[in-house]
């Protein structure tokens, strides 16, 4: 028999995350898992304007932590039912590697986790976090696509 004790949903805000997250606490509430829900600042920032990687200083940071922890406690009381325990936790560093690093310090069981469906130009040069995610995780990874989201053949 399959035990999901514990299930963590990576959010980064987006109406895709949010949708995944309604499986996340799905999934928790059927086997009585514990939900984490994370979000990670990414310490990379991409200048649009030169598509170049630069580190800001830490300064910048310390309101944008705030809101965001802000932001993930009011969407874990809106979104996830009652009786589910809920914990939500903020990182800092690149989007896969603490969604999977976090996964790994918490013997977490599944993670469900949204694709934005990139792809083309964008992809390549932001590559997937979700596609990351499930080369790398120690544990099942759910893959979640936004119903409205279409799929259209290069």
């Amino acid at each position: 028999m399959i035990r999901i004790n514990t299930i963590m949903c990576p959010t980064d805000f987006s109406d895709f995350s949010l949708h995944a997250l309604d499986y996340a606490a799905s999934f928790a509430g059927q086997y009585g898992a514990r939900l984490i829900l994370l979000h990670v600042v990414d310490i990379f920032l991409h200048d649009p304007a030169y598509f170049a990687p630069y580190v800001p200083d830490r300064a910048m940071f310390t309101g944008y932590e705030a809101n965001a922890r802000a932001r993930l406690e009011e969407i874990a009381a809106a979104r996830v039912p009652k009786g589910i325990e809920t914990e939500t936790i903020i990182r800092e560093g690149r989007a896969f590697l603490e969604i999977v690093s976090a996964a790994r310090e918490r013997k977490v069981d599944m993670i469900v986790i949204a694709t934005h469906g990139r792809s083309g130009l964008s992809h390549a040069m932001f590559g997937s976090t979700a596609e990351k995610v499930v080369r790398k995780a120690p544990c099942p990874v759910l893959s979640i696509k936004h119903p409205e989201h279409e799929f259209i053949m290069p």
